[in-house]
Formats: structure tokens, sequence, C-alpha cells
């Protein structure tokens, strides 16, 4: 009832209750201000017309205040209570505001003041938005001329050709852009077209598929976020652990080794600072990759529900065009704590006579998953020859596919011992990390030619030791039996030729930082095999 009599002293020029109000002869009120400033414009044009009815009159109207609407609206005005003026339907922030409305100010107590009414409708003949009132006056204005009309949007400009002033209603495959009629008949002639329409279907679909591909690298992304986090939270648990053991280990020890105790611990910290610190790195890396994806999705989400088109196609591409992933999907294999408390070749008891190197023994099997093509696996998978022929190898992504090498199944992260038969003129026994590359045949893929393998290089007329790129020549080696010993967590690694007794070839002391796997490379009419 309120909006009623409101609507009943609302002045149909200014939107606003109407001040000084005047009667037309046709019976309409308005402010005398508004009405005056209507015919003001329409003196010399040789009649007057009622803004509201459109009635017409041969001179200007002479207009006198009419006493009794004014009392009753200023009664109105001083009753209207707060309900009353926030039922209209104001633009508020991501409304469309009504091109036409004033937005003037009033100063009545209970009214809210320079707002615009929300637009319910935009008119793409005349590039402005309408409210529902001056959406009548529009129509009313516009009779029997089928003005295209749409619902409110914000993006006007961007639906209209900015050079033929026509509505984007066609979509050019070959130039991927929006076109007007007449674009097609010039700068488009002759290209492949559709209607905005169809395509835009067409691309909301598309657009539908990356937004679940988008999706389930997030959950996969969430997934690895969680693994990672235990992760650190284990890494960090274990050096812990660590140094309450080395503690209780040193505090049984003589005094001679006080010195060391605290140079493992110093190397424990270390490790533990530098692990958790990449750690860290992956897991903010990952946290901002997630964010991104879930921005992306959200925006792929608030662009499906769009029922723009044209927004719809000038966004889409480059919403679906980013990169899902920059990080690998296995971030966390070597996150892993390695440094124990026995760290440190003194305080390691490396064994002497055979006898006490087969205490250590470990049994291993190569892995055909990893085996080049031309190389042949027989005996359970412990013996490996070079062959002229490719094997019948299925694909996949751990297999060497230029270097002539394979790696074992298990890895080394403790004490091992391993003995190998070989024989030939080329042959290489080694030990490598899990993470070195398998494609091509440089210095990232080749056993001793990185820092992620140590290898011992039999050739017929000498012998040597590989790390790094780097060489170290040894003398020939006539046995055909080769010991192999690794302690992980002290970091010694040490060759051994066997015949009647061990004999030391090359030893090698360093920090080992992930597991070890044994491996091979055989080229020429050469074998290995694991005893």
């Amino acid at each position: 009832m309120a909006s009623q009599e409101e609507d009943s002293f609302t002045c149909p020029v200014c939107l606003e209750l109407i001040r000084d109000p005047v009667t037309t002869a046709c019976g309409h009120n308005f402010c005398m201000k508004c009405i005056k400033g209507c015919w003001d414009q329409e003196d010399g044009k040789g009649e007057y017309s009622c803004p509201l009815c459109k009635h017409t009159f041969d001179s200007r109207p002479v207009l006198h205040k009419n006493r009794l609407m004014a009392e009753m609206v200023e009664k109105f005005r001083k009753t209207r209570i707060q309900a009353a003026a926030t039922a209209r339907c104001y633009a508020g922030p991501g409304d469309v505001a009504c091109d036409v409305c004033t937005g003037r100010k009033r100063k009545a107590v209970n009214d809210c003041t320079g707002r615009k009414l929300k637009a319910v409708k935009s008119c793409l003949e005349c590039l402005v938005s309408y409210c529902d009132t001056h959406l009548k006056a529009h129509n009313e204005l516009n009779p029997g001329r089928n003005h295209t009309m749409v619902d409110a949007t914000g993006q006007l400009q961007e639906m209209v050709c900015p050079r033929h002033k026509k509505v984007f209603d066609i979509f050019c495959r070959t130039d991927q852009s929006c076109i007007c009629y007449l674009c097609m008949v010039d700068d488009h002639k002759g290209h492949d077209t559709i209607t905005a329409t169809a395509e835009w279907s067409h691309k909301k679909e598309g657009l539908g598929q990356s937004q679940r591909r988008c999706q389930q690298i997030i959950q996969l992304k969430e997934k690895e976020l969680q693994e990672l986090r235990k992760a650190v939270e284990t890494l960090k648990s274990d050096a812990q652990t660590a140094v309450e053991e080395s503690e209780r280990m040193f505090t049984e020890l003589i005094r001679s080794i006080e010195r060391r105790r605290s140079e493992v611990t110093k190397l424990i910290r270390a490790q533990e600072k530098a692990e958790v610190s990449r750690a860290e790195g992956l897991l903010k890396r990952l946290e901002q990759e997630i964010a991104e994806l879930k921005r992306t999705d959200a925006e792929m989400k608030q662009l499906s529900l769009t029922q723009d088109s044209i927004h719809f196609l000038k966004n889409v591409v480059s919403i679906t065009g980013r990169p899902y992933s920059t990080i690998s999907t296995s971030v966390t294999a070597n996150v892993r704590f390695s440094v124990s408390v026995s760290d440190g070749r003194a305080l390691t008891a490396e064994p002497v006579t055979r006898e006490d190197f087969l205490q250590y023994s470990c049994h291993f099997t190569l892995d055909p998953n990893t085996v080049h093509k031309y190389l042949h696996l027989s005996e359970g998978n412990r013996r490996l020859e070079c062959r002229s022929e490719a094997q019948s190898y299925p694909d996949h992504p751990d297999r060497f596919d230029r270097c002539w090498q394979v790696l074992c199944r298990e890895g080394v992260s403790t004490r091992c011992y391993w003995e190998v038969e070989w024989s030939g003129q080329n042959v290489d026994i080694a030990v490598s990390y899990k993470s070195i590359s398998r494609k091509g045949e440089g210095d990232v893929c080749c056993f001793g030619c990185n820092d992620q393998s140590w290898s011992l290089a039999f050739r017929s007329s000498r012998s040597s030791f590989w790390h790094n790129n780097k060489s170290t020549e040894l003398p020939l080696v006539a046995s055909s039996r080769i010991g192999v010993y690794v302690d992980h967590r002290a970091g010694t690694l040490a060759f051994y030729s066997i015949s009647d007794t061990m004999t030391l070839l090359h030893r090698v002391h360093t920090t080992f930082t992930h597991t070890l796997y044994p491996g091979f490379w055989v080229g020429g009419e050469s074998s290995v095999k694991l005893l």
C-alpha cells in the first residue's frame, strides 16, 4: 500500500517525490520545475504535450500550484518509513544502473539519496540500459520499432561493432573474432563464419571439459599437498629422533670422540635444514599452484554460467589456454631424511675379509622396465647381454632409450654388498639414483657422466672410475668377478677385484642423499651377471 501511495506522489519526469506539485489539464501531476523544463524544450514547436500521456496543448498552459497535492505529499514525506525507501530496486554493487535515472539527491530524512534504479533491460539499438519505468517510456517513444533488447548488461559497448555500429551476432572462425553482418561482406568476406549463439554453445561445451580436467588436477594437487605435509612432519620427526639417538650414543663413548659427536650433530641439522627448506619451497609452490587452479576453476564456473555469448567468446580461449601445472606429480618422491647418527667413516667399521662382506649380501634383479631395447635379459632377470637385434619390450617411461643401460629393481639405503661376473670388452658396473634421466644419450643419462651416478668402466685396454663426467684411471683389471660394497649412511662406495683374495680397486667417500640402485652398461659382445 505504501508503494502505491508513493507512486501517486512521484513525478513521472524526475521519478522523485513531487516538489511544488502542479496538475495539467489532462489530470497528471508533475514538479513545477520538471514540467516547465519539458515545455521549455518544446518552445517554438507550436504545441506542448504531457510527458506522460502525450496529450497536446495548442498554447503553453498556465500552471498553478496544487495545494491539496502539496499537503498530501508533505504528509507522506514525513510519515514514510525506511522500508518503503529500501523496497525500491536501487542499483547496488555488481548491478547495472539505469542510464536514464538522474540520481538526484533527495532531502527526506528516511529516503536514500543520489542512487539510480537497477536496469532490467539494455537496448542494443540505443546502447542504453533502462529500469522498469524508463523501459516503459522507451517502448512508448518507439512504437512499432523493433529494437533489440537483452537482459541488462554492463558490456553494451562490447556487443556492438565499433566500425558499423551493428550488433555482434556472427563469429568468424577464421579470425577467431566476433563480427557483425556488415563485416561479413567487408574484411571477413569468404571466411568460415557461424552464428555467435551456435559458436557459444560449442565453446561452452569445450569449457565444461576443461573445467572438469582442472578440477581433477586440483584434487590430485591437494592430495600431493597432504602427502608433502606428512613427509615434512616425518622428516622433522626423524631428524629429532636422530639427534636424540646421537646424544644417547655419544654419552656412552669416551671423551676422545666428543668432537666427532658435534660434527655429526651439525651434519644432521644441516641436512635437516636443507631438506626442510626444499620441501617447504615445494609446499609453497604447490599451494600457489592450487590457488591459481582454483581461481581458474572459479573463472571457468562463472564463465560457464554466463548467458552473454560475446563476453563468453572473448574470454573462453584465454581461460582454457592457461597451463594446468608446472610441478611434477611426484614431488614427494625425494623428500626423505638420510643422515644417520653413525654417519662419518670414523664411526663405521668397514668389512675386511670376503666373509665379512658376505654378511651384507643383497639380492638384486634387473628391471625390465628400464632395460635398453638392444639388451637381452635372462636367468630370471639376473643376466644381461648385448644383442644386434632389438628386443620386443613394451614402451615404458622408465626405459633408457639411447644409452645401453639397465637399473635393478631393488635399491640400497643401508649397508649392502653384491658381486658381478662380467665378460667381453665393454662393461660398466655402476650405482645410480633413480632420478637419473632415461631419455637421450648425453651426460644426463650415461652412468658416471653426471652427479646422479658412480661407475666403474672396463674396456679392452684400460679401466677407470667415473663420476660427474670426471674420470680416475685405474690399473687394468684381469679378474672377471667384481664385488661392490655400499655403506649408504657412512657415504662409502667401494669396488673390489675378487680372485683368491679381495683387492680394492677404488673407494669413494661422499654423502648419498637418495637411495642407490645398481646399474649396468653393456656394449659389443659383452655380458654381466649378478651372482
